[in-house]
């Protein structure tokens, strides 16, 4: 019985070892595809705005669990090396392919644009832009970044036909901010953005629960309040926060999560 045990023993101790390893390696490869994703590409508020963080983490998840279960499961030092090199070969394959499903899905999904439109700042992602069009954008914004959204405004129609065009185009759902043929730069649309920013006092009035929220925003923005404005943040279905402006510049300061619609 002793020398049935003994052999087993010894495989499930090379087993954990070889499995708390390979956990290891997977949590620091993960740690730095975490620091990519929500560090660059997708920086606060942005990853808790739009879609593909849960994603991410489920097959972040997965990868991590599976992969060292999987090594704990097949690691058998009474096999040869050319054995251990194709089960872990094996092993390796399938984390990469959950790795790299994970990651293109969020890279699909990262934030490109932060567009002004008419009465409020629209977070826009890649997955919501076709390639095609991106051709038709004005010099400068033809490339979608990979280092966070980058502001745009959107241009005035050039005629009325045009003008009922987008209409229509709109009702379909493709709104301006999602065609890169309207774009411009965000410095076009500074005056009408300072137009349609409105005080913290309307926004302290209209949600006086969130008030904590509110002062925890000007906080970061390091500028007293009345050097602010704020407008509705949206994204997709979400349409719960706001960005702080500051109005010499028109540029976002800082963010809270705050309903802007009311």
């Amino acid at each position: 019985m002793l020398a049935y045990f003994s052999p087993m023993r010894i495989r499930y101790r090379a087993a954990l070892k070889a499995a708390a390893t390979h956990l290891l390696l997977t949590i620091l490869v993960a740690t730095l595809a975490a620091i990519l994703v929500f560090y660059i590409w997708y920086p606060w508020p942005f990853y808790e705005i739009v879609s593909g963080r849960e994603l991410f983490w489920l097959v972040i998840g997965v990868d991590v669990v599976c992969g060292p279960l999987l090594t704990l499961v097949l690691w058998n030092p009474a096999k040869s090396a050319r054995e251990l090199t194709l089960d872990m070969s094996l092993v390796g394959l399938v984390q990469v392919a959950a790795l790299t499903y994970g990651m293109s899905t969020v890279t699909d999904t990262r934030p490109v644009r932060l567009v002004f439109e008419v009465d409020r700042i629209r977070l826009v992602s890649a997955s919501e832009i076709n390639p095609a069009q991106l051709e038709l954008a004005v010099k400068g914004l033809h490339k979608l970044p990979w280092t966070g959204p980058v502001l745009v405004g959107i241009r005035q129609p050039k005629d009325n036909q045009e003008m009922m065009e987008s209409i229509d185009l709109s009702l379909k759902g493709l709104e301006p901010s999602l065609r890169p043929d309207w774009w411009q730069t965000y410095d076009l649309s500074v005056p009408e953005v300072l137009k349609a920013g409105r005080s913290l006092a309307v926004l302290r009035a209209n949600r006086p629960a969130d008030a904590e929220r509110i002062d925890a925003a000007v906080r970061a923005a390091k500028s007293p309040e009345s050097d602010l404005l704020w407008l509705p943040l949206t994204a997709g279905r979400s349409s719960d926060w706001v960005v702080l402006l500051h109005k010499a510049s028109a540029l976002p300061v800082s963010y809270a999560r705050v309903d802007g619609f009311f």
